[in-house]
């Protein structure tokens, strides 16, 4: 890795070392190139003032970068074949680089044409014939500020020459006992330094060169028996001077070896003074940045950019406690390894300034007050108006908001999830028995940004909701623990439906609270300590929080008979409801977050009742155990294994397991009790065997299922001619039952919860009005609807408990479900209600009492000719259907995949139209339009290669998504028209004119006494007619194709003015032969009017004036 600065136009270039370079300017000018080879950058070479970059990579190939067009491009290449490049150096103004390689040979080439001089140094003729022993590589090359006639070349062995350009030799060479790493010129020419492998510097005077002037070793101590202490070595020094006070000498490393573990650090060596500035990462690189790009001239320097392996750090040295700049930039994303991502585009605009305010006031202080120094380029918004945020949790339970509205990341504010537990002792606590490194991981989050209210499922199976609130409050944490296991003993059928408490009473009509399921905050059972407790313990004092995000409830998984919770695999909350929603592969929650409570806790089995589609057989106690174990809480190197486990078994199964197979396996493997069940639009109760028909008699919701393998002894299903064949191709039963077969017993006995979605809804069909209901899928494919009454009042809601009413529809899918979305009548999109955001902590104001304030969108508000009712969007890792309610009639379907599966699908707005956006992990970005599921958009773009990518991939509004694309960086891709025409307006400016400064005059006694420094002519010496022409074997040029691209842009705007110039040309021609055509007419008209004239004066010639 490697930097380099330009002075004047202010911008800093960053290498890494997957042959990526990052240009940085001022906020919002940050541009990322990618070297097509992929070889580490080792050495960086601004062309100054000229827009231009010159990059070394480890493959021995330099490029030459144009910085003047908004995508930098590669103009030419330069290959070499038989050395390797060591060093490089370019002098201000100049055009000719000077190459250093491994053999010791310094070569010379020419930018403009990138072609190898005939003009070589030798490293055989650089050291002294005597010289028995190899000089090593080449680690050093400057020009001497005094003449640029003189290169100082740095041997890796210890040995330092000026080599005299012009004269062709050596001026003179020093040997030294160790091994060089770095030198640097005063600006006066007359010394320099150079750092070494024992941790010492050495300052030479070019008067006398036998040997150093001063040796110094800044912290190798004397010991008590008179030996200096071993140092590391010091990797690079800058001796740099300044005006107003003593010259500065920088360097890293150099420190002690008998400290272990002692950071890496950079020292500052100003006077007499020295201060050591201790690192969290490893050094990789330093720069001083400096007034002038002259290196004649008094440097002045005033900050040191240091480059880490994991950040970027600025030090002010205008100030005697070199503070360090605050960094626009973010140069790593991962403090903390990246668990979980969300995005979220067109969010309100005020919160992105919040957010920032609030951060800014929990930030570290002691930064410097200047302006960040690094400040090229010029970068617009463009038409790009929307805001957009972006939210990273992180393995140490972290959480970090992101201002994602330009091309850059800023980092608003940061959120420690971890202050609201206990810190665990090492080697106690139940996440310390689980082998669970990382206790406090975010595993998902979920946020509204109108009322403000966000929430954090970790991986210790905990939930953590947040109020935000401009107060720092003093607040008790309240906790709440939900026992949530499930361990079914009998076969399920839809027979039994007596012994399922999920429903009301026969009789009832009205919804039902389930008293026996939610559990109190402190039930315990006898059954000893690791029965009934959480993982974590939340703190259970007073605490005083910040303004910011303040924890109001925090919701637990309990352990359950010495088996720890399963993790939480889908959340959802809704603030104009209070309600919070949340399952596992055991069962599902929902939370009444106002009152504190938990008025549903059901397993996944009980939410079907006697609707259960499925047939199911007895676990072994001992399997189940084993199983559980085996799904237990893992370390985070197992994280995203397990969530790819919970998305499918594996790719392979998914693949193989088509609905035909399914089917005819299920078919094979039929119980007795195992019933067959015709399919109706209408569920007449009239054709229903006596099982299903039991279920109407109960007074339970109508039992609407819809396969597309169906094809049941009832009647055939009233669908699109599109469908009709795809059903009428199956020819197996919907029943299935129980097989013996562990892919069974692996697939649906842990039948997980994998999407929830609160929203205005029909329950059931004969509904009129929209209700508030829980949309709940599963793993199975299954579509439940849960219907909810909450009490409207604010006081009754305060007070009266929610209720939730028996399950609605049943719907079929292929695959998981994985997105519900919901559309009125005219295809609009129906937004989720929220309440109005409102300041807990605000001082009461008598006059206007805080109530809250919600917002609803009712599907009942969008009555027009289409009719009452919405369409609700259900889309699965296989397929996607729209269905109407409330009449629950499937109007259109469209199977997604057969070959893959879909990992992520979002309901997103675009272009004032709404569509379904469908990440597959075949790597295909599809989306389908909404409400007709016509496919519009199929890219193969990127293959599932990293379940990090799985794990991370969402969709937003506006056609933008991202993903992690590695542990450090996110990737975001737009596939929409409009984003990709403004692009090219939203990408910042590298290069901006600037007049290049001029050189202070010398003086006349220093420039007769400073040598002939402005003379030296480097054409006259490196250009072919001097030096003659390289090695064709040396090198190989290859043209990059920045400079195709813009000989073509040349070319078409030479033949476009070609073009005009013709044109123009041509109506010249016109309208000159007009005028040509005009005097024709015009000299025969003369000549007329001459021959009449002539003619009447020769009549009238000898007539007398009264004859007239």
């Amino acid at each position: 890795m490697s930097l380099a600065f330009d002075p004047v136009q202010k911008i800093l270039a960053i290498g890494s070392r997957s042959g990526g370079v990052r240009i940085l300017g001022r906020p919002g000018v940050d541009c990322y190139c990618q070297h097509e080879s992929g070889a580490a950058v080792l050495q960086l070479q601004f062309l100054i003032n000229e827009g231009a970059l010159v990059t070394a990579c480890a493959d021995d190939t330099l490029h030459l970068w144009n910085l003047r067009q908004r995508r930098p491009a590669v103009l030419h290449s330069l290959k070499f074949n038989r050395e390797r490049i060591t060093f490089c150096h370019l002098p201000f103004q100049s055009k000719w680089l000077y190459v250093g390689t491994e053999r010791g040979n310094t070569h010379i080439v020419n930018i403009e044409s990138f072609i190898l001089s005939g003009y070589v140094i030798m490293w055989n003729k650089a050291i002294e014939l005597s010289t028995k022993t190899h000089p090593g590589p080449v680690v050093h090359l400057s020009d001497s500020p005094k003449d640029e006639g003189k290169l100082l070349i740095g041997f890796e062995g210890g040995t330092i020459v000026q080599w005299d350009l012009r004269a062709k030799k050596a001026d003179f060479r020093i040997y030294y006992d160790e091994a060089i790493h770095s030198a640097s010129w005063h600006h006066e020419g007359k010394q320099f330094m150079c750092s070494h492998s024992d941790g010492s510097l050495t300052l030479w005077n070019l008067r006398n060169t036998t040997k150093p002037f001063q040796v110094t070793f800044p912290h190798g101590k004397i010991q008590k028996d008179g030996r200096k202490e071993s140092c590391k070595p010091i990797l690079k020094v800058e001796y740099k001077t300044s005006r107003s006070s003593e010259p500065f000498v920088i360097f890293s490393g150099g420190l002690s070896y008998d400290k272990a573990g002692r950071r890496p650090a950079l020292t500052i060596m100003h006077g007499k003074a020295i201060t050591v500035l201790e690192m969290d990462h490893p050094i990789v690189e330093f720069m001083v940045l400096c007034e002038t790009p002259y290196n004649n001239e008094v440097q002045d320097p005033y900050a040191v950019v240091v480059l880490l392996e994991k950040d970027l750090i600025v030090v002010d040295l205008t100030q005697s406690n070199f503070p360090v700049f605050e960094n626009p930039y973010p140069m790593d994303i991962h403090e903390s390894p990246v668990t979980c991502t969300a995005y979220f585009a067109d969010c309100p605009p005020d919160m992105i300034p919040i957010l920032y305010s609030i951060g800014a006031k929990n930030k570290k202080t002691g930064y410097s007050h200047k302006e960040w120094p690094i400040g090229g380029g010029t970068w617009t918004l463009g038409s790009h108006t929307y805001s957009e945020i972006i939210i990273t949790g992180h393995a140490d339970g972290s959480i970090k908001f992101w201002d994602a509205s330009a091309f850059t990341l800023q980092m608003l504010y940061k959120l420690k999830t971890s202050k609201v537990f206990e810190k665990p002792k090492q080697g106690e606590g139940r996440a310390a028995e689980l082998g669970e490194e990382d206790p406090f991981a975010v595993q998902m989050v979920s946020w509204c940004p109108h009322s403000r209210i966000f929430c954090v499922v970790g991986i210790s199976a905990h939930i953590i909701l947040y109020r935000f609130s401009k107060y720092d409050a003093n607040t008790q944490i309240v906790s709440l623990e939900v026992r949530l296991q499930c361990e079914p003993e009998d076969i399920i059928t839809p027979s039994e439906n007596e012994n399922n408490p999920c429903f009301s009473e026969p009789g009832s009509h009205s919804p039902q609270p389930h008293h026996q399921y939610p559990l109190s905050p402190d039930s315990r059972t006898p059954d000893g300590a690791r029965d009934s407790i959480p993982c974590l313990k939340v703190k259970d004092k007073t605490v005083r929080v910040p303004p910011g995000y303040q924890s109001d409830l925090v919701i637990q998984l309990l352990w359950v008979d010495g088996e720890p919770p399963q993790q939480i695999t889908s959340l959802d909350l809704n603030s104009a409801y209070g309600l919070l929603a949340f399952g596992n592969c055991n069962g599902l929650a929902v939370v009444d977050y106002l009152q504190k409570t938990v008025i549903l806790c059901i397993s996944t089995l009980d939410l079907y009742g006697a609707t259960d589609p499925y047939q199911r057989l007895t676990r072994s106690p001992r399997r189940n155990r084993q199983s559980t174990s085996e799904h237990c809480m893992r370390g985070l190197s197992n994280f995203y294994s397990d969530s790819k486990k919970r998305i499918r078994t594996s790719y392979q199964s998914l693949t193989e397991l088509t609905d035909n197979q399914q089917s005819i396996d299920m078919e094979k493997s039929k119980s007795p009790t195992s019933v067959h069940y015709p399919t109706s639009l209408h569920n007449d109760p009239r054709i229903l065997p006596e099982p299903v028909a039991s279920l109407r008699a109960s007074h339970c919701s109508p039992v609407f299922y819809l396969l597309d393998n169906v094809k049941g002894p009832g009647r055939k299903l009233s669908l699109p001619t599109d469908l009709k064949t795809d059903l009428e191709s199956r020819e197996n039963s919907f029943s299935r039952s129980r097989s013996s077969s562990v892919s069974s017993i692996d697939r649906d006995t842990k039948e997980a919860i994998t999407t929830l979605q609160f929203g205005e809804s029909y329950g059931r069909k004969s509904d009129a009005l929209p209700t508030p209901c829980l949309w709940v899928g599963t793993s199975l494919g299954v579509v439940i609807l849960i219907p909810l009454s909450i009490p409207t009042d604010h006081e009754e809601r305060m007070e009266d408990p929610v209720t939730v009413g028996p399950s609605g529809a049943v719907q079929m899918l292929k695959g998981s479900v994985l997105r519900f979305g919901f559309l009125d009548c005219n295809g609009a999109l129906i937004q989720s209600p929220y309440e109005v955001w409102r300041d807990l902590n605000a001082p009461e104001d008598p006059d206007r009492p805080r109530r809250r304030k919600l917002v609803h969108f009712s599907p009942s508000s969008s009555q027009d000719a289409f009719g009452e009712g919405h369409l609700a969007i259900v889309c699965s890792e296989r397929q996607a259907k729209v269905f109407l309610m409330p009449s629950q009639s499937c109007l259109f379907v469209h199977n997604i995949t057969e070959s893959s599966f879909v990992l992520r699908a979002d309901v997103i707005s675009l272009c004032n139209s709404v569509c379904l956006a469908c990440f597959c992990a075949n790597g295909h970005v599809m989306t389908l339009s909404l409400p007709s599921l016509r496919p519009l958009m199929d890219v193969n773009y990127l293959p599932l290669t990293d379940m990090r990518i799985a794990r991370t991939f969402c969709f937003t509004n506006e056609g933008q998504a991202l993903y992690l694309s590695s542990p450090t960086e996110i990737q975001r891709i737009t596939y929409s028209q409009e984003m990709c025409d403004n692009l090219q307006e939203m990408l910042g400016e590298l290069f901006t004119p600037i007049e290049t400064p001029e050189a202070q005059n010398r003086g006349f006694l220093k420039g007769f006494f400073g040598g002939n420094a402005h003379t030296f002519d480097r054409e006259e010496l490196f250009g072919e007619a001097a030096a003659g022409k390289a090695s064709r074997s040396l090198a190989q040029h290859i043209p990059g194709q920045g400079g195709v691209e813009g000989m073509k842009v040349a070319a078409s705007g030479v033949v476009g003015e070609l073009a005009r110039a013709r044109i123009a040309l041509d109506e010249r021609g016109q309208r000159l032969g007009e005028l040509e055509d005009r005097t024709a007419l015009m000299m025969t008209s003369a000549e007329t009017f001459s021959k009449h004239a002539h003619e009447l004066m020769l009549k009238c010639k000898d007539k007398k004036w009264y004859q007239f």
